[in-house]
């Protein structure tokens, strides 16, 4: 490229430079800045010739005369914008790849894939790049636009493709976004292999590929709403955006708008903006999924204990009652408790009634024992107690509690106690110890019921 400088004295200044020399006057926001020589003569007219470029939009656009306090205080307004975007998408892709190692959902892989892309098409498109690689050619840095661009809105659709329900991605409706998604790769990699010998056909391709891009998003949406996704609004708030740069940079590529330095660089503003949407959408996205996740683990918890627990008056049953008893290295005290003539019960208020009298029984049993103390329904009418034997359980007044507890239709309801002491480590210690607290449960029966009856000593040895 060279530029000439014609001075009101009619002098000429030239300035010649090849790609890689262009690259050493690249400024932010890809601004070709020149130092013209100092005359006392002011510049009148200005002559480019180009050669070689890969710029299909237009070979000088936006031409300005700026003094040097001009063109630093342009280089650091351009400067902040761009190492805002860039600390943006750093802090997210570091963010997202923490939640990723704790959760391992596969869309924050992706959304952490594009903003890497987005962030080398800043560094690029910004002429970041050419500062960090002053020897890059200008048409490598201009065809890594592209390619980034590309992959980018590749791993957007790979990014919707795992946001939202499987069921949104049944059919077509799946298999389109893939085939968009892979399309989008490829055209970077042929930009990767061809550009710049072929920009223009590749350019071409690229514009309708991002309008293919929108295309793909409407049957998204679509199926969203008619599925009733919960994300709808989240995707369609999010997409806003950059569906809306991808119109302008089209329309601009197309020739329908006029080139404008903003259009040039929307790409950075609009992916703002989805950067900072689509991280409140993952948010979201993660708040519901650990709802699910809590709702799931409640229906785990109500699921199990309904398995330990005896429907009818809520006690735990023989199963969930032995699981916890066994294994106690401690001296353990067992009470077997047997309401007396619970037959004659039901046959005189019938089985509802009898069904109550067992709810009555049981929460008279939870009021009246101490914390810690395991009470299970092991039987028709027959309940099992344990505790740790300094405890020191006290059967009698359990009794006294059941006397006077309210019965349905103002019956009387005693029980009859069986009570033992031992070791409860084993299977086989269980066995021993209910054997003693039955016999002992048979024996307060033998005796005239409504009383407890203590295992002997000697069997309680063994």
């Amino acid at each position: 490229m060279s530029l000439y400088a014609l001075y009101a004295d009619g002098h000429v200044a030239s300035i010649t430079v090849d790609q890689r020399g262009l690259t050493q006057h690249l400024q932010l926001g890809a601004l070709i800045e020149f130092a013209l020589p100092v005359r006392s003569a002011p510049v009148t007219r200005l002559l480019w010739h180009v050669e070689g470029a890969a710029n299909v939009r237009g070979i000088v656009l936006g031409p300005r005369l700026l003094t040097r306090a001009e063109a630093e205080r342009q280089t650091l307004g351009l400067a902040a914008i761009y190492a805002a975007f860039a600390g943006l998408c750093i802090a997210l892709i570091v963010y997202n790849l923490a939640l990723w190692k704790a959760l391992r959902h596969r869309f924050q892989l992706a959304y952490c894939a594009m903003l890497v892309c987005l962030l080398f098409y800043a560094a690029s498109s910004s002429a970041a790049l050419a500062w960090l690689l002053p020897d890059i050619h200008n048409n490598q840095r201009i065809t890594i636009n592209y390619v980034m661009l590309a992959w980018a809105g590749a791993a957007a659709l790979a990014f919707s493709r795992s946001f939202f329900e499987a069921r949104i991605f049944d059919g077509w409706v799946g298999r389109l976004t893939e085939l968009s998604a892979a399309g989008m790769a490829v055209l970077g990699l042929l930009f990767l292999l061809i550009a710049p010998v072929n920009i223009h056909v590749l350019d071409a391709l690229f514009s309708l590929s991002f309008l293919g891009l929108i295309a793909v998003i409407a049957p998204i949406l679509w199926r969203a709403w008619r599925r009733r996704s919960n994300y709808l609004w989240l995707f369609a708030l999010t997409w806003s955006s950059p569906v809306a740069m991808v119109i302008v940079r089209v329309s601009s590529n197309f020739g329908l708008l006029g080139w404008s330095f903003w259009i040039d660089n929307s790409t950075v503003l609009a992916m703002s903006a989805e950067a900072l949407l689509t991280s409140l959408a993952i948010a979201y996205r993660i708040r519901l999924l650990s709802l699910e996740r809590d709702a799931a683990v409640r229906q785990e918890i109500s699921t199990r204990r309904l398995a330990d627990t005896d429907p009818l008056t809520g006690l735990l049953n023989r199963r969930a009652f032995l699981a916890q008893a066994i294994g106690r290295t401690a001296e353990q005290q067992l009470l077997v408790a047997d309401i007396d003539h619970f037959k004659r019960i039901n046959d005189a208020i019938g089985h509802d009634g009898g069904d109550e009298v067992l709810r009555v029984v049981s929460r008279t049993l939870r009021r009246a024992l101490p914390a810690g103390t395991v009470i299970a329904r092991i039987g028709g009418e027959e309940f099992a107690i344990l505790a740790d034997s300094r405890a020191a359980l006290n059967p009698e007044a359990l009794l006294a509690s059941l006397r006077t507890a309210a019965m349905p239709y103002g019956l009387k309801v005693t029980a009859s106690i069986g009570s033992c002491i031992g070791p409860l480590a084993t299977e086989a210690d269980w066995q021993q110890l209910y054997h003693q607290a039955d016999a002992a449960l048979f024996a307060a029966k033998h005796a005239g019921r409504d009383r407890v009856h203590w295992a002997e000593p000697s069997r309680n040895a063994a």
